[in-house]
């Protein structure tokens, strides 16, 4: 498929890029307000001392140490609205760039995010993706408007990333060494972006639980609301930690290790019909018609001829907080859920441009088929050639949690698995890993070690730092052949009592129990082949 032409960046990587000459000088913060760059307006540019920053109409971000902050628009076209920000460490830059991602249907810059680089010692850089909302399931700003959601599909984190490029060498005085791109859900999304459309935007990317496949994954959930709107197939909130007792139950230990995880979902094979009511309907038991719906919603989507459409999603975190009733069955009803929200804001206000559709009417090979015509070009990141990416040094690491209710974990796999079948194993192998997290919900959270985010400096984790990881790859060559997740007493606290730890294992390979010792220490565990791991 051919790209369309982005006039706007080209001319201002043609300024920057790493062949062209880099600025001489330096240019105070103030004085970037009055850069020159095509297409882009600098509305703010402005020192900020260390400590707490307030970013406009967002909670006060803490502890930030002294930076540079640009503030701008970007319009490659007449219906664009593409704001940005760029921070820069003061002192202590490491010499990179780091790109950050957005979740959900964007809206906003991805301040927190920006914070974490920013304390690790990076230039960093977030956009809203083109237009602004405070909903991240909010889609109205797309009736009516192409551009914006091309904007949003992969123009605006391009265009940001070389505005940004362009801005942190006038204030050093040179380019960044390496550029990383971080990002998770829709964020994992854009990496993939980067990766297919722009390789030469990132050095180092990492994807988590990537909403790649955007066009059959809303397909899928509206699919999954629809059994669930009918009121004798609803699962109950009060029902999921039968649910998840029963996974459990079955699979806890296959990995030798009872302990609250699963460590491979894929091999594990549930019975719904176990939990059938033999009486009168409790929490604990399920009538036929929900056992028949939590089937379907495990197995995933199927055409009307039998065909697998989507894949489903794997047992085990159901009852958790952040899983399937903040996302799938509701916490009350089908239509609190976080798919009813993404489902009919995608196809009412992009697909049938109607805010009041009903997904009571949707029709999966029908509507599936339409959402592809109209925006699987612009929304959807499945292309496994990655050469042009390889070609020029790149690595990407891809992580998704087994029980994550938002985005099914086997997603990433049939897309990692795409990319080795199309370059193959060896090829793959030197730019590309995929680490499957036990128990981690969506991109964080959970019942397992599900910690493996970028912590800063002297967080005591460096094999579980997942940037760590990729920086080490990208200048080091050494390749995150495993990864130490952690479970702190305080999650956010990088200097809390770690509570377990676990290694990540590079897929296929799976951590494997030795049998001795405390099975909350990643020590006591090996990496091992686990053949049920790509079925």
């Amino acid at each position: 498929m051919a790209l369309p032409r982005a006039v706007l960046s080209l001319a201002v990587v043609a300024a920057f890029s790493s062949t062209a000459p880099e600025p001489s000088a330096q240019t105070g913060c103030e004085g970037l307000a009055r850069v020159a760059l095509p297409g882009v307006t600098i509305q703010e540019a402005e020192a900020v001392t260390a400590g707490s920053f307030n970013p406009p109409a967002e909670k006060p971000v803490p502890d930030l140490p002294a930076f540079c902050r640009v503030a701008g628009t970007i319009r490659p076209t007449p219906d664009s609205d593409i704001r940005f920000e760029v921070w820069m460490p003061t002192s202590g830059w490491t010499g990179r760039f780091q790109g950050v991602g957005n979740g959900g249907f964007a809206g906003t810059i991805t301040y927190a995010q920006m914070a974490v680089a920013l304390k690790a010692g990076d230039a960093t850089a977030s956009t809203d993706t083109g237009h602004q909302s405070r909903i991240g399931t909010d889609a109205a700003w797309a009736l009516g408007h192409p551009e914006k959601l091309i904007d949003f599909g992969y123009r605006a984190i391009h265009e940001t990333t070389a505005a940004a490029k362009a801005i942190v060498a006038r204030f050093y005085g040179k380019a960044p060494h390496r550029s990383y791109f971080n990002g998770c859900s829709n964020g994992g999304r854009q990496a993939l972006m980067e990766a297919q459309r722009y390789p030469d935007d990132y050095d180092g990317i990492v994807a988590g639980a990537p909403a790649n496949y955007w066009t059959h994954l809303l397909a899928n959930g509206a699919w999954d609301l629809k059994l669930l709107l009918d009121q004798e197939a609803y699962i109950p909130a009060e029902k999921l930690p039968a649910i998840q007792a029963a996974a459990l139950a079955g699979c806890d230990a296959a990995d030798g290790a009872k302990d609250g995880t699963i460590e491979n979902p894929a091999r594990c094979r549930t019975n719904p019909s176990a939990l059938l009511c033999r009486g009168s309907e409790s929490a604990a038991c399920l009538t036929e018609r929900q056992a028949d719906v939590l089937r379907q919603i495990y197995a995933g989507s199927r055409l009307a001829d039998g065909r697998s459409f989507f894949h489903g999603y794997p047992p085990g975190g159901e009852a958790e907080p952040g899983g399937w009733a903040a996302w799938i069955t509701g916490t009350a009803e089908a239509r609190d859920s976080a798919f009813y929200a993404f489902a009919t804001q995608y196809f009412g206000n992009v697909i049938f441009g109607d805010p009041r559709w009903d997904p009571r009417t949707f029709d999966l090979d029908r509507d599936s088929k339409l959402a592809d015509e109209k925006t699987a070009h612009v929304l959807n990141a499945v292309d496994p050639d990655l050469g042009r990416f390889q070609a020029r040094g790149g690595k990407l690491v891809l992580y998704h949690g087994w029980s994550d209710a938002a985005i099914p974990a086997t997603n990433t796999i049939a897309y990692y698995e795409s990319v080795v079948a199309k370059m193959s194993t060896k090829q793959a192998e030197r730019f590309v890993r995929l680490f499957l997290v036990p128990g981690m919900q969506h991109c964080t959270g959970g019942s397992g070690a599900t910690w493996i985010g970028q912590s800063g400096p002297g967080s005591g984790n460096p094999n579980g730092d997942i940037i760590t990881a990729i920086e080490r790859w990208v200048e080091q060559g050494v390749p995150p052949d495993g990864l130490v997740a952690v479970r702190r007493r305080v999650a956010a606290d990088p200097a809390s009592e770690v509570l377990r730890s676990r290694p990540l294992c590079p897929y296929p390979l799976v951590a494997k129990y030795k049998g001795a010792g405390s099975t909350n220490e990643a020590a006591n565990f090996a990496c091992a082949a686990d053949a049920a791991a790509s079925r």
